[in-house]
Order: C-alpha cells, then sequence, then structure tokens
C-alpha cells in the first residue's frame, strides 16, 4: 500500500496549533494591558468634557482663551471649576462668607422638601470632604449574612449616640459598610459589636480590588503580617479510645 505523498514544506498541523496558541496569548496579553488604560482615558476624557460642557457656557466669552486661540482646549471648564471652588472656600472662611452663608441655610430652612435635600447632602458632603477624623481607613472581615459566612466590609467610625446606647449589647459598636459586588458604591450599612469584628493587614484599595473583581484579584502577602496559629492536634474522643481497646483486646 503506498503511503499519501506529504510536502516537507507544508508546515505540520500541530505546529499550526502552536502559533495559534501563541497569537491568542499574545492577543490576551496585550488586551490586559491595553484595556485598563484605554478605559481610564476615556473616562477621564469623558469626564473633563461634561465637566466643560456644563462650565464654559456659563464663562463670559472674554475670560474664555477659545475665542482667542479658536481650538476647543478640553480642561478649561476644569480650571475655571476649580479656580471658583478656591474663591468660594476663601470668602467662606471670613465673616462675611459666613453671614451670607448662615442667611441661605435660614431660607433654605423654611422650604420643606429643599431643605430635607440640602441637609442630607451638606452631612454627606461634611462626612466625606470636611471630616478629620479617618473613615474607611480599615477593611475587616465579619459574619453576615449568618454565621459561617464571611463577608468583606470597611469599618467606618464607632457607633454613637443613641444607637450604641440603645443596643442591648456589652460590648462597643462598629458601624461597617458591607459593599456589593461589582459596584462597590452600593452596600450595606451595618453595627457590629467591636469582638465580632476582625481587622486586616490588607489596604482598603486592596479590599476594593477584591470586592470589585469578584474575588478574582487578591493582594500580596504583606511581610509580617500575623497569621493565625497553628491548631494542636485533637485529643482523641472517648469512643475513638474505646475502638482502640477493643481492638487490642481482639488482638
Amino acid at each position: 500500500m503506498l503511503e499519501p505523498f506529504e510536502d516537507p514544506n507544508q508546515p505540520s498541523r500541530p505546529r499550526k496549533h502552536r502559533m495559534l496558541a501563541s497569537l491568542r496569548a499574545s492577543f490576551l496579553t496585550g488586551l490586559v494591558v491595553i484595556a485598563p488604560i484605554g478605559l481610564t482615558i476615556y473616562l477621564i476624557w469623558t469626564v473633563v468634557g461634561w465637566i466643560d460642557g456644563f462650565v464654559l457656557p456659563l464663562v463670559p466669552a472674554r475670560f474664555n482663551p477659545e475665542q482667542y486661540i479658536g481650538i476647543n482646549l478640553r480642561g478649561v471648564g476644569v480650571i475655571f471649576l476649580l479656580l471658583f471652588t478656591i474663591f468660594v472656600g476663601w470668602v467662606a472662611k471670613g465673616i462675611i462668607g459666613r453671614s451670607l452663608i448662615n442667611a441661605a441655610e435660614e431660607l433654605v430652612g423654611q422650604m420643606p422638601v429643599v431643605r430635607s435635600i440640602y441637609n442630607g447632602l451638606k452631612q454627606i458632603a461634611e462626612t466625606v470632604f470636611a471630616q478629620q477624623d479617618t473613615s474607611f481607613d480599615r477593611a475587616c472581615m465579619i459574619e453576615y449574612p449568618r454565621r459561617g459566612v464571611w463577608a468583606l466590609g470597611f469599618i467606618s467610625t464607632p457607633a454613637k449616640g443613641e444607637i450604641n446606647r440603645r443596643a442591648p449589647c456589652d460590648d462597643d459598636l462598629l458601624s461597617v459598610f458591607v459593599p456589593t459586588t461589582p459596584n462597590p458604591t452600593s452596600g450595606f450599612l451595618l453595627y457590629f459589636p467591636r469582638r465580632d469584628v476582625i481587622e486586616l493587614d490588607m489596604s482598603v484599595e486592596d479590599a476594593a480590588k477584591l470586592v470589585i473583581s469578584a474575588g478574582l484579584v487578591y493582594p500580596p502577602e504583606r511581610p509580617g503580617a500575623a497569621t493565625p496559629p497553628e491548631s494542636a492536634p485533637a485529643e482523641p474522643g472517648l469512643v475513638e479510645m474505646q475502638d482502640k481497646a477493643v481492638a487490642a483486646g481482639r488482638g
């Protein structure tokens, strides 16, 4: 029986498969490198454009450099917004500025719906931007939603006031924010006794990455991190001792 003729110049099938696998691996590696950079640049470019579109129409034409240059400069609105924010903060520190703010707040306090919205937004802004104490600076583990199931959370502040006073617990309470995956901006505010909260060595940024990646991106182990002590070998129970005695008697 004649053997089929094989062209020596024709590459074999396994070599083609190896080449395709190498190209596929290179493509995925390039995608992993390009995707975060491209998405970051796109998001920054989009946000800057949105701010420019909102701020520049409010700027007088004689102060807009685009009128003199003749081209669209992205980021000019961001600069005007930063300068305006600094100016408002500088005015608010003075006596006249505080008087104007108090008068405006009294006027807003007389509006039922606007009052609730303004007070809520003001409290959030003061908590996020003007609070001197650190917040969300520690990652932790808590048993949630039941015993034996662990969740990742962020320690906010110790519970204060009526919440800490009226809780039927003999230990201080900690407010823990438990984020959802993959959107860590939403979640649950829970109060746990201090003894039930296990603080972690990982940073808040590493914990947020772990939540966003749904447990796929684990932070590297920090050198010198505390490790749980090894458990001692369990002593044989009474039933095991009886079985060994019976087996020895039979022997």
